[in-house]
């Protein structure tokens, strides 16, 4: 099931965390994974372990807060694969505030990135997607950006308009066999959360009713199979990955 083999993806923010857990388990389901991020040297370790595991993996430098830069980058994978089949939009930043103390370039960068560079990579991929009638777009989310988070008032923006893009561009894609589906993560174990004090994570843990933080690989799995044909009749959906801390 889910198998990916002959499939070209493009995985933003793939440099760590829940996009280089995304670009792995594409990849072992026989994707050919282009791994974005701005960082060069950690995209080339993310493509050498993929390939290392046996699989297939490219990757291209892309900044999220550029037009060009998106640009070029999708220009770059259909130049060297031929064909574009599956874009993840993981990449993403934060710069945490309360509203009140809250800079507008703070606002801007957020937006930006998180939302802007969604829509611009979508963008981007709708016209070779729409020539070979058939696509998969997947956009990861966050569960605050359907519940709403003290002092992130620009990231849960950000998310919560992604969920709202998402649903818009399902119905104008729909015709031409291109899915468009948001991933809401929760909680998720990162190199983020790691830093945090026992104290904090346990008080994340205590709003989980399946009592525990959620790995990447959980984000990825769910990508997994909304990349697949088994996923071919769901579009516009929102699908929720947070152990059951949010039930919409």
């Amino acid at each position: 099931m889910f198998a990916l083999e002959g499939k070209i993806a493009l995985v933003t923010g793939a440099s760590q965390g829940i996009g280089e857990a995304i670009a792995k388990r594409l990849a072992s389901q026989g994707a050919l994974v282009v791994c974005a991020a701005r960082n060069e040297e950690a995209l080339q370790k993310v493509s050498a372990a993929i390939q290392a595991d046996g699989g297939k993996a490219d990757y291209v430098c892309l900044d999220m807060g550029s037009a060009e830069s998106i640009k070029a980058a999708v220009a770059t994978v259909l130049e060297r694969h031929g064909a574009l089949h599956i874009l993840v939009n993981n990449a993403g930043i934060t710069k945490d505030k309360l509203l009140i103390q809250m800079k507008e370039e703070e606002w801007d960068a957020v937006l930006d990135t998180n939302l802007k560079g969604a829509f611009l990579a979508i963008q981007a991929v709708t016209k070779p997607m729409m020539k070979q009638r058939n696509g998969r777009i997947i956009n990861i989310a966050s569960v605050v950006g359907q519940m709403g988070n003290a002092g992130q008032a620009n990231y849960v923006s950000a998310k919560a308009g992604l969920i709202g893009l998402t649903k818009s561009v399902a119905r104008e894609l729909a015709s031409r066999n291109i899915t468009v589906n948001a991933v809401t993560p929760g909680y998720i174990a990162t190199a983020m959360t790691d830093k945090l004090s026992d104290e904090v994570k346990a008080g994340f843990t205590a709003q989980i009713p399946l009592g525990r933080l959620g790995s990447p690989e959980d984000i990825a799995h769910a990508v997994c199979f909304l990349a697949s044909e088994e996923a071919g009749y769901m579009t516009g959906q929102v699908l929720s990955v947070n152990g059951g801390m949010l039930m919409p």
